[in-house]
């Protein structure tokens, strides 16, 4: 099994509802289960032969990612700087690997970061009558992907990748069971019902 550092940035306090359940606080505070599903889902993107993965990820020993909480102004800043779209959207990755990247023995991999708008999270949650909980582990899983490679420039990539979000998130058993996705760009993904 894998060993993941992960970095981990809550929610400010001014982006809880007294209405989040305590699986949903801890989500938002707490890196322990943010640890739990990441490494699951590395492990078995690890695995699979069957979908892209980074040669040095499937034969590294640890890896290390970032994972970020934060407000729609904070990721309309850095959607604004890294992808010259002045608006927030609700998941970003900022991938590290390089794909010839050498490795040394027992080096740790780092992936990258992915960062979640929280207020556009909770605001497709309630579209899609789903609770947050879920919408962020949705997130968390596309911009995971992203980390490792996978994009969407088209309809078959898109449904692939939306397909192994659907696994990845089945592992916990959260599987969605009907997606259809209108998706503007390569870090941006928004389920319809």
């Amino acid at each position: 099994m894998i060993t993941l550092d992960l970095a981990f940035s809550p929610a400010a306090a001014d982006l809880l509802d007294a209405a989040d359940d305590a699986s949903t606080r801890s989500r938002l505070q707490q890196a322990r289960d943010w640890e739990c599903d990441l490494s699951a889902w590395i492990e078995d993107l690890r695995q699979g032969r069957d979908h892209p993965c980074p040669e040095a990820v499937r034969t590294c020993e640890s890896v290390s990612l970032g994972v970020s909480m934060l407000d729609d102004a904070s990721v309309a800043e850095l959607n604004l700087r890294w992808r010259q779209k002045p608006m927030p959207t609700d998941v970003l990755s900022f991938a590290a690997l390089e794909s010839e990247m050498p490795m040394a023995a027992g080096q740790e991999l780092e992936l990258g970061d992915i960062v979640v708008s929280v207020p556009t999270a909770r605001r497709q949650a309630l579209e899609q009558a789903h609770g947050l909980d879920r919408e962020l582990r949705w997130l968390i899983s596309h911009g995971l992907l992203h980390l490792l490679g996978w994009d969407h420039p088209d309809e078959d990539s898109l449904a692939a990748m939306l397909q192994k979000q659907e696994h990845l998130l089945g592992m916990g058993g959260n599987v969605r069971s009907l997606v259809e996705i209108n998706c503007e760009s390569a870090d941006e993904v928004t389920a319809e019902p």
